[in-house]
């Protein structure tokens, strides 16, 4: 096993060596939305946005390797049910700044780094509390926030979620691995984004040319690599464990029955440490749910918005104090019904 690791890494090197070319800037996802993209400097690190819309203001995280474009079918209807919506390319993600994984010796890319950052964005943008949006990576990021800044999060929507750990795909195992550190090269071609991408879905056929052409054009962005390969070394996908308990915040816990990445069982570990959630599985759906479910998805995250945890759940478990915030009332959540082998 030992004698077998160089040879993967050279592999994984030659595979990166084939590289495709990017799509041009004016194609870059919020091009053809109805959305703008805009750049503000946080805690030092120049981060790619979108920020429109008025009411509650709702702050999207989207999961490692991912950006903005992953919240594509989300916002729209979040925007259109009244809320102020935020998404970003998170530090080191998309098009937003890739620095060094320590500046000045601190460490730009652990979980704290990251609820900083999270906080100091809505620090700039004048927000005393928001709901949080996160999925995979950026679900541990929302919880980190919530647990370090309770005051900041009104409500928090977990969707599958980091945090209890993280089933790896090869190539991104293989980067996590001590000695391995170019083999997050591997991730800079695009074959290999798609095969990635494609594992986050339970039916890998949805995942469109464009999904795969707007994941890998960032792959060229300076410090891509060394971004990377920060997050693999120093994120931690597994520090939610015995700590959910302290969670103020009501939470809507939503997961892809069909997740390869991360199973639904830390989803039911997940929500029965959390005081007030509410957990909802989508059969048939894998580790993107807001990307390959968006009906289901919106529909949970929009009536979470408006009225609060459900008192029935739909699947599993759900615990809640007797009383409320103002934000949040209690009725219940009803399923979409499902057409017969969807």
């Amino acid at each position: 096993m030992i004698a077998s690791r160089p040879v993967l890494c050279l592999a994984l090197a030659a595979v990166a060596a084939c590289r495709a070319s990017e799509i041009p800037v004016e194609r870059r996802y919020p091009a053809g939305s109805p959305f703008r993209a805009q750049y503000r400097v946080v805690d030092g690190t120049r981060l790619r946005m979108i920020d429109t819309g008025s009411g509650t203001a709702v702050v999207f995280i989207h999961g490692f390797a991912a950006s903005l474009y992953s919240w594509r079918k989300t916002l729209p209807p979040v925007l259109g049910a009244g809320y102020r919506v935020i998404a970003f390319d998170n530090r080191g993600f998309g098009f937003s700044d890739k620095p060094s994984p320590a500046v000045g010796g601190e460490k730009l890319y652990t979980n704290a780094a990251y609820a900083r950052l999270v906080v100091a964005l809505l620090d700039s943008l004048h927000l005393s509390s928001v709901v949080l949006v996160g999925h995979s990576m950026g679900g541990a990021i929302a919880a980190e926030v919530a647990l370090r800044y309770p005051d900041r999060v009104r409500g928090l929507v977990l969707i599958d979620a980091a945090g209890f750990g993280v089933r790896w795909p090869a190539a991104l195992a293989v980067g996590r691995l001590p000695g391995a550190g170019d083999a997050a090269a591997a991730l800079r071609n695009r074959w290999s984004t798609e095969q990635v991408l494609r594992s986050t879905y339970a039916d890998p056929s949805k995942v469109t040319e464009e999904d795969v052409d707007q994941y890998y054009a960032p792959v060229a962005e300076p410090g891509y690599r060394r971004a990377l390969r920060g997050v693999l070394r120093q994120f931690r996908f597994d520090t939610l464990v015995g700590r959910l308990r302290a969670v103020a915040a009501p939470t809507l816990v939503i997961w892809g029955g069909a997740d390869r990445w991360i199973p639904v069982g830390d989803g039911t570990r997940l929500v029965t440490e959390l005081p007030r959630g509410a957990f909802t599985v989508l059969p048939g759906v894998g580790h993107a749910a807001a990307e390959e479910d968006p009906d289901d998805v919106n529909r949970l995250l929009v009536s979470f918005l408006k009225e609060g945890l459900p008192r029935v759940p739909e699947n599993l478990a759900w615990s809640t104090p007797s009383s409320h915030s103002s934000l949040f009332n209690s009725r219940s959540i009803r399923p979409t019904p499902r057409r017969s082998g969807s």
